[in-house]
């Protein structure tokens, strides 16, 4: 049987694996018309495409549709985390020049925005946790260097298990007290995997500085980052403004059930988030970015008029019959599961870089094709397809831009993905731990009939195949 495999099966170098990738992808195929006749909501989406309600959560809302008469019904996209629209929370924080993250972070953790005087003691709180324990470095990150940042980063988060000196007790306390651990310093994580990445598998000379005392999230992150850790405010803020964006995204996104399913399991925090960012690091994902970043490049190298509609849908509808880019037929960067009409992110992300391009005018004429792209990639996909899919900018498609501007490296857009998110996971995972929560276990229906067993003299080669489901009755599919 012969099912659409979305996991390429690539021929190695050695028959016999080949020969157990052929069968084990034989024996996982089944017939896609089984899921309609046993009801199964694939990828836990009901028809229309929205996702099947399987929680409640008190710590964000995503809002991109209402359902009138069973029907979705688009409308203007909203972020709320604890019932704040993030535009008045973004609004808010940068109306009086402050950064938003660690205010965000004690938002989504604690329910309500804090005081100045809470503020100042959260924010002291992070710092004092931030330094690394000792040897950490050495051991955790230069002694087992990765080349993939993320993978680095759920090992160092693993490894934060062992330089804890209570890490099963899963008082409210002590879960907070981790929470706030992995937040101050998973950014360190991050720089230092990658810088150790660039030194052991790319060749380059290490360094690994040490930022200074006091720094908010998005400056010790330039400071650990930069060669001689010099940055502007304006380029603080603007990271600042990425990781406020990420913070959270309600629970139903991968990295955030996965959070939620592993947590009620009442295993550790540390065990909690490294398979959050180890959900994030699946191209389907965190990496959306990079691959915007990615085919922006290749729209610039085959467009000559990037100011030309006809140029750049042109280009566009090669993309989309995969006859350009990476020949997967997708316009990477437009589209989202909820939003349809909007993505609150991208319009927040769009505004502050169009307000930087004036100031930064070298970054004006590709900002440009960017919006140009924007507009005109859902009209060529509507005028192909025949139908309207509400494909809107989401955040992916300007926070690489943005990353640029920033001059951070690709290997470091899904991680630092991660470092904005974590407050929305560990938020996720406290609400699981302290809300009497039973522990999640959905049921998958076998569609395998029982099989005989066979002694060993009993097989042969005809007997040698994998079993599958007898061929669906077209009127039992039916019913």
């Amino acid at each position: 049987m012969n099912a659409k495999n979305n996991v390429k099966n690539v021929q190695s170098d050695d028959p016999l694996l080949d020969k157990y990738a052929e069968m084990a992808v034989d024996a996982s195929s089944k017939d896609p018309n089984l899921y309609h006749a046993y009801n199964v909501k694939r990828g836990l989406r009901n028809a229309d495409g929205s996702g099947v309600l399987v929680g409640l959560t008190t710590v964000g809302g995503v809002v991109g549709y209402t359902i009138e008469d069973n029907e979705l019904i688009p409308v203007p996209g909203k972020l709320l985390y604890r019932g704040i629209e993030v535009r008045d929370l973004v609004r808010g924080f940068q109306k009086e020049k402050r950064f938003g993250f660690e205010e965000t972070v004690f938002l989504l953790l604690m329910g309500h925005l804090p005081t100045a005087a809470e503020l100042a003691e959260f924010n002291t709180r992070l710092c004092e946790m931030r330094p690394l324990p000792p040897r950490f470095k050495e051991e955790a990150i230069l002694g087992m260097p990765s080349p993939d940042v993320m993978n680095k980063l759920a090992r160092c988060v693993l490894a934060s298990y062992a330089f804890d000196p209570n890490p099963d007790d899963l008082s409210i306390s002590n879960v907070i007290r981790q929470s706030l651990l992995l937040i101050s310093r998973l950014p360190t994580y991050a720089v230092y995997g990658y810088q150790a990445k660039a030194h052991y598998h790319m060749g380059r000379s290490l360094f690994m500085r040490v930022a200074p005392e006091g720094l908010s999230t998005a400056e010790h992150i330039l400071s650990l980052l930069r060669l001689r850790g010099e940055y502007t405010r304006e380029e603080a803020e603007l990271l600042d403004l990425c990781l406020v964006l990420h913070a959270d995204h309600g629970g139903g996104n991968n990295s955030t059930f996965t959070t939620h399913v592993v947590s009620s399991t009442f295993t550790d925090t540390y065990s909690a988030i490294a398979a959050a960012c180890l959900s994030l690091k699946g191209p389907r994902h965190g990496g959306a970015n990079i691959k915007v970043v990615k085919m922006m490049e290749a729209v610039k190298a085959n467009v000559k008029d990037w100011s030309s509609d006809t140029q750049v849908a042109d280009y566009l509808r090669k993309i989309l019959t995969k006859r350009a880019f990476d020949r997967a037929g997708l316009i990477y960067g437009l589209g989202h599961a909820v939003y349809k009409i909007s993505d609150p992110r991208a319009e927040i992300l769009r505004e502050k870089v169009r307000e930087l391009v004036t100031l930064h005018p070298e970054f004006q004429e590709e900002f440009e094709l960017y919006n140009k792209v924007a507009e005109m990639g859902p009209r060529v996909y509507e005028e192909l397809k025949g139908v309207d899919r509400g494909l809107c900018p989401n955040v992916d498609f300007y926070s690489g831009f943005v990353y640029r501007m920033l001059k951070i490296p690709a290997d470091l857009f899904t991680p630092l993905f991660a470092v904005g998110r974590i407050p929305g996971w560990c938020a996720h995972r406290l609400e699981e731990l302290a809300s009497n929560s039973r522990i999640i276990r959905p049921a998958y229906k076998c569609v395998l009939p029982q099989q005989k067993y066979l002694s060993l003299a009993e097989r042969t080669p005809e007997t040698a195949h994998a079993a599958h489901h007898p061929p669906l009755d077209i009127d039992e599919e039916e019913e």
